[in-house]
């Protein structure tokens, strides 16, 4: 009797051993992971700023440079619940290591490109690796801190990541883009997933689901085809109008896509992503929040870098500098936000004010003029909106993926960064056609009144920003209503089956 018992007691204990191991070093885990999603988040900034220098090596126009930006938010937005429902199939390690390996031949094979196809090529297997990539990463987040008042910090660093991300990638595209070389804005992906790839590897327990999804083919076919149109739709009203017949077309077929969708998931067993998830108040909110703050975001990137460095004469660098307090304050905000005042007040008054608070630093935005202080007119409202964007994303991101069994994270992660990529894309169509037409207005109504024609450009293009700030103050303000109205009072729900099994 005994050797029985010793024999079938011994893998029991090796497993609880590894188990054990495995959760002292889940902060380890957190850095890995961290560094996954910064790679994804860094790679819709960071060559942006490198595209003048793209174009003059490779020699392509002005219409193709979209390509290289639209690429990558086609393949990655639409591809983001298939890679999350594979990283529930796969194993989330499995998933991730691939998703980092994958992203990092892509950019190797960005940075040597010879010409303008091989570049944009390159681009959109950055988005397909990045839709396995970033998924398998706020899962395997959510499976390894099972504790709530760790996991509160560590979705407070990691939504302090998603949030401020983009900004960094303007610092670093700057600052590669002027010391070294273009290139080097997708070289540097090799060093940030070959650190991350070893830390995988060595760290990241092993985890699939208890019980195996199948993956639903329709619903694999429906919503990335939705989605590639709609994200398409968008890129495409941003450069051709919305009034262009391929802006509406592409949008309804979306629409209509998306629609069959979810129909589609009311009807099958085994969904892509059970109405369930996104069904329930606190998560349905959340998702929404995450949306409209994707939307609102672009105002603060997008225009305020064209004012700092078109009007302000600041050179890449120093635009990206002119970031840091924002995402200093953002990473204290989140990591507070999600460490201390989550568990003890819940997400819906935290995401609401803080949708309230990043409004009121966009209204602070809209008094810049031509000759404004970056000190007196711009530092200030980045403060604001680096407390209001911690406080809302980072809970919103928790909240998303909050009460979902194990077997639903990986899926629920993934619609977490569709809403976010979709929100982008959203952000960028319509504030970009809003201030078009709001600095054509402007040139018309004032063509007779100011003489000098660069004076009068300069003032249309201020008067353009501040016409979408205030448009991105109203987003933030909808999404503090609809987060007040819409995510349950109290604490985050527990996962169905008790507290997700951890990652290990």
């Amino acid at each position: 009797m005994s050797t029985t018992y010793d024999t079938a007691d011994a893998p029991v204990a090796e497993k609880e051993s590894q188990q054990e191991r495995h959760h002292r070093l889940r902060w380890v885990v957190l850095g890995v992971l961290a560094l996954a999603q910064l790679m994804v988040v860094l790679d819709a900034t960071i060559v942006n700023i490198a595209l003048p220098h793209a174009q003059a090596s490779l020699g392509f126009d002005n219409a193709d440079r979209q390509w290289i930006v639209t690429a990558y938010a086609l393949a990655f937005g639409s591809l983001l619940l298939l890679g999350g429902r594979l990283s529930d199939l796969w194993g989330r390690k499995v998933t991730l290591i691939i998703g980092l390996v994958g992203f990092a031949v892509m950019s190797a094979v960005g940075g040597a490109a010879v010409n303008f196809e091989m570049l944009v090529a390159a681009r959109a297997g950055q988005g397909v690796f990045g839709a396995l990539l970033a998924p398998a990463a706020l899962s395997l987040l959510t499976t390894t801190f099972t504790d709530p008042a760790e996991r509160g910090r560590a979705f407070g660093i990691f939504g302090a990541i998603a949030g401020g991300g983009g900004a960094l990638g303007l610092l670093l595209g700057g600052m590669l883009t002027e010391w070294a070389d273009w290139r080097w804005c997708l070289y540097v992906n090799l060093v940030i997933a070959a650190i991350a790839l070893v830390g995988a590897v060595l760290f990241v327990g092993s985890h699939k689901a208890e019980h195996r999804p199948r993956l639903d083919i329709p619903g694999v076919v429906t919503v990335s085809l939705a989605l590639f149109s709609i994200v398409y739709g968008f890129s495409n009203a941003e450069t051709n109008g919305w009034g262009d017949w391929a802006t509406i077309t592409w949008l309804i077929a979306g629409a209509v896509l998306l629609a069959t969708f979810v129909w589609l998931q009311s009807r099958t067993d085994h969904a892509l992503l059970p109405l369930r998830v996104v069904l329930d108040r606190t998560r349905g909110g959340s998702y929404l929040v995450v949306f409209i703050a994707g939307i609102g975001m672009f105002g603060i990137f997008l225009f305020l870098t064209y004012y700092l460095q078109q009007n302000l004469g600041f050179s890449p660098i120093r635009t990206g500098l002119a970031f840091l307090p924002m995402i200093g304050v953002l990473i204290v905000t989140a990591t507070t936000s999600t460490g201390v005042l989550l568990p003890r007040f819940g997400p819906r008054w935290l995401m609401s004010a803080g949708m309230l608070i990043a409004a009121g630093g966009m209204v602070y935005l809209t008094q810049i003029t031509e000759t404004s202080s970056y000190a007196t007119d711009i530092l200030p409202a980045l403060i604001i909106m680096g407390v209001g964007l911690g406080a809302s994303m980072a809970p919103a991101m928790q909240g998303a993926v909050s009460g979902v069994s194990s077997d639903d994270a990986g899926v629920a992660s993934a619609t977490v960064n569709t809403m976010q990529q979709v929100g982008g894309s959203v952000g960028t169509a319509l504030l970009s056609t809003i201030a078009a037409s709001s600095a054509t207005g402007y040139l018309t109504e004032h063509a007779s009144h100011v003489v000098n024609p660069t004076v009068l450009a300069q003032l249309a293009a201020v008067h353009s920003y501040t016409t979408a700030f205030w448009v991105a103050a109203a987003v933030f303000a909808a999404g503090g209503v609809i987060a007040g109205l819409v995510v349950r009072s109290g604490k985050l729900p527990a996962a169905p089956d008790g507290a997700p099994a951890m990652a290990h």
